[in-house]
């Protein structure tokens, strides 16, 4: 009887790991040198597969990067609508969602770039992947997260705001952190994404929201009211 040759990462014997790998590495290409900067065979190399596997996979490059985009969004959304569902109040879904979305990003540093490249490709009318995004990703969150700031707004939690400014305000606060760090850390010179210090940014915005949103009476008990 022969021995079963265990199929090698990087053939079509292991889909899901090959395909899996191979988003990996595209997550790094594109993130550091854009969709048209980004070549395929480094892809390929830093995944471990040959050329021809990832384009079994992925029809194009263009192909590649929506299924990249969809990667980061889709993951991104679970997370967060997550968070903001069961039956706690406004106050503890807000922070649930602020924290699951610092958690994300933190566990996924090079997302932000990505992101950031896509809206300046859209900015430029050249992004075929805009209405899908906002669409199946960005509207579902930013629904669900109004409906939470009016509830909080209608039982007196929060003080009144527009979610038209406060939701990218907050979104800002918890990514330009992460885009920022090699500038800070120039001007610092110390490593903003330490794990240290990125448990002290974690708190830092949870407390900015909870001072930009909260009524006095909400704030958490040993902080002055």
């Amino acid at each position: 009887m022969k021995t079963a040759i265990k199929p090698r990462l990087g053939t079509r014997g292991k889909p899901e790991e090959s395909r899996a790998a191979i988003l990996q590495a595209a997550v790094r290409e594109f993130a550091e040198h854009g969709i048209a900067g980004a070549r395929t065979d480094a892809i390929a190399q830093a995944a471990r597969v040959n050329k021809a596997l990832l384009y079994y996979y992925f029809s194009d490059k263009q192909a590649l990067y929506a299924a990249v985009l969809d990667k980061v969004f889709s993951g991104l959304r679970e997370t967060v609508l997550a968070a903001l569902a069961g039956e706690a109040t406004p106050s503890a879904k807000i922070l649930a969602y602020a924290a699951a979305y610092f958690d994300y990003i933190a566990a996924n540093p090079l997302y932000p770039r990505l992101v950031q490249g896509e809206m300046m490709r859209a900015g430029r009318g050249q992004s075929a992947q805009l209405q899908h995004i906002v669409k199946d990703y960005f509207r579902p969150v930013y629904s669900r997260l109004t409906e939470v700031l009016a509830e909080g707004i209608g039982t007196g939690e929060f003080r009144p705001v527009d979610p038209l400014h406060f939701i990218p305000s907050m979104i800002a606060i918890i990514v330009f952190y992460f885009t920022g760090a090699p500038v800070m850390q120039i001007m610092t010179r110390v490593n903003p994404l330490l794990p240290e210090r990125v448990a002290e940014r974690r708190e830092a915005v949870l407390d900015f929201i909870s001072a930009a949103l909260f009524r006095h009476s909400e704030a958490p008990k040993g902080e002055s009211k």
